[in-house]
């Protein structure tokens, strides 16, 4: 699904994802350093998140809300997903800053359970942008469902197509970027509390969570390639 067929968030009101951190970082009485160490990310990069420069990934943002001690749910403007389905042309997209036709945004896929531990989005990924390198906790995949991605995994490169996936320890350092001149379209799923739902789920019908996206399996299609 292409970003013209994708519900937008609505305009915030809420001040600057950089902003809100600032604020929450003095409050603590915190240093850009004290942040970049605990988090493992270089002052440099706390910098950009806080002045606007940068806009972190979902997963960046959650390391950077655990030293804040902060839930990451409070700076998404992420939707829940109530039942055990979502549907393509209902998902409303989201970005953590800016338009999502010009910034990386996300669908969210997966339901809240007790007991859940997959997070799942359909992300969308601009021409040109790079990802900052990252480590966590559990594991993830990639999947491409269309254009290309290079993803870097423990220092080896690899140029991921359409239809091709990759499955690793989030442990291992990790980045990705959109090395092509088109939107890259990704289906990831990780165990990492990225919405931050643990302290807060609650049991949808049935406790799982379907999607039906017969657009979305046809981009994935390539008669050349494998599953990676």
């Amino acid at each position: 699904m292409d970003s013209q067929s994708r519900p937008d968030n609505p305009v915030s009101e809420l001040p600057p994802l950089g902003d809100r951190l600032r604020q929450r970082r003095k409050a603590l009485k915190l240093t850009l350093k004290d942040v970049a160490d605990q988090a493992d990310f270089s002052v440099g990069f706390i910098s950009q998140i806080e002045r606007g420069i940068t806009v972190p990934s979902l997963t960046s943002l959650v390391a950077v809300c655990r030293v804040l001690k902060v839930e990451v749910g409070t700076f998404l403007n992420s939707p829940k997903v109530a039942t055990p389905f979502t549907r393509h042309d209902q998902r409303r997209a989201y970005a953590l800053a800016g338009s999502v036709d010009s910034n990386v945004s996300y669908e969210r896929l997966s339901a809240s359970f007790p007991g859940s531990v997959l997070r799942s989005t359909v992300v969308h990924t601009p021409p040109g942008h790079r990802s900052e390198a990252m480590t966590h906790e559990g594991e993830e995949i990639f999947f491409i469902l269309q254009g290309a991605l290079t993803i870097e995994i423990d220092g080896e490169e690899t140029v991921l197509e359409a239809g091709d996936s990759a499955h690793f320890l989030s442990g291992l350092t990790h980045l990705t970027w959109n090395h092509t001149g088109e939107p890259t379209v990704i289906l990831h799923t990780c165990t990492m509390d990225v919405f931050g739902d643990a302290l807060s789920a609650e049991t949808p019908e049935g406790a799982f969570a379907v999607t039906r996206a017969d657009d979305r399996r046809s981009a994935a299609a390539s008669p050349d390639k494998g599953t990676g």
